[in-house]
């Protein structure tokens, strides 16, 4: 049971003690609340996480993002204990496709090779070939033999933004039936989407020259070509914090919580989110009482079937014989 709010110096405190008690690791997400950084011992993006997590000698790793991403972390360190801060902490991106479903369209289309991004469920991951991040993404996708077609699942925008990367055509998506099958090489995209990213619209880049017209504006590959174009450069979040580092001022189309990441590393970077409003529910849902539970024992570690894990785990490591 979660207890009610302390002092958060104290809590702060609490944590630390209680980590090296029970020798454990927290990861923290960059959407993660700035309390969040105080008490972690890592921040980063979905790929510099999966390695962390990999590399991890710890007893305990306490993951404070969503749940894909400590399923994961499951995956790429099956000795350790894993445990979600905030268990209710999911992704709509991810809840956007199902087992099932990828099943039954793969299943329509023959044959073809299936990319999972890491915004997916492990059983998702286990029923596809390799996976991806939005770091790596164009560069998996590319090692892919140029006459598969590819089924990419299950965000269309980042889809799209592969495609135009290695120079493959999107195709149909409602190519559903084996008399409707098409031979030609190319992505084919699940119709999946952020919510956050999705929302983002050239306008709003527009609006950001106009207000900031000195700062470089960077958004993320979730987001819809219109806005890529739009913008100076397109990151993962990884990626953002670096140009940071290069830019007097910058303004990212990412989840708004990316800048307080910048401002803790980048202090001298102003730092605006192409929008204020664009707020990721599930990553604001950790609170430092989640984390010090998780690391009293109180939150029920992440629990993943064999035959489950042991597919996923190739998938993931695939990707990571790619990019390492």
């Amino acid at each position: 049971m979660i207890r009610p709010p302390s002092n958060s110096a104290n809590l702060r405190s609490a944590i630390r003690n209680l980590k090296s008690a029970v020798g454990a690791v927290i990861l923290a997400h960059n959407y993660q609340n700035p309390d969040i950084y105080d008490v972690a011992d890592f921040i980063g993006d979905s790929l510099e996480l999966a390695r962390q997590a990999r590399a991890a000698s710890a007893r305990l790793i306490v993951f404070c993002g969503v749940r894909f991403m400590a399923e994961t972390a499951k995956l790429v360190n099956p000795e350790a204990r894993v445990v979600l801060a905030a268990p209710d902490a999911g992704c709509q991106m991810a809840d956007m496709i199902t087992v099932e479903a990828l099943r039954l369209r793969k299943r329509e289309l023959g044959d073809v090779t299936t990319v999972a991004y890491v915004n997916t469920p492990a059983d998702v991951k286990a029923e596809s070939d390799i996976c991806c991040t939005s770091a790596n993404a164009v560069e998996v996708v590319e090692s892919l033999p140029r006459d598969r077609r590819v089924l990419f699942v299950p965000d269309r925008n980042l889809a799209a933004y592969v495609a135009r990367g290695t120079g493959r055509p999107v195709l149909d998506s409602r190519l559903s039936t084996p008399d409707s099958r098409s031979s030609i090489a190319g992505i084919i995209p699940w119709e999946g989407f952020c919510y956050v990213h999705a929302s983002f619209r050239a306008a709003d880049v527009a609006l950001a020259r106009k207000e900031h017209p000195g700062a470089f504006i960077v958004v993320h590959p979730e987001c819809p070509l219109e806005v890529i174009d739009a913008a100076d450069a397109v990151a993962s979040t990884s990626g953002m914090a670096r140009l940071a580092r290069e830019h007097d001022e910058i303004v990212l189309g990412t989840e708004a919580g990316m800048c307080n990441r910048v401002r803790r590393d980048s202090p001298d970077t102003r730092c605006r989110p192409l929008r204020r409003t664009a707020l990721c529910r599930n990553m604001k849902l950790t609170r430092l009482e989640h984390v010090r539970a998780a690391l009293e024992g109180a939150v029920p570690e992440i629990v993943l079937p064999e035959a489950v894990a042991a597919r996923a785990r190739q998938a993931l490591d695939g990707m990571m014989a790619v990019i390492t």
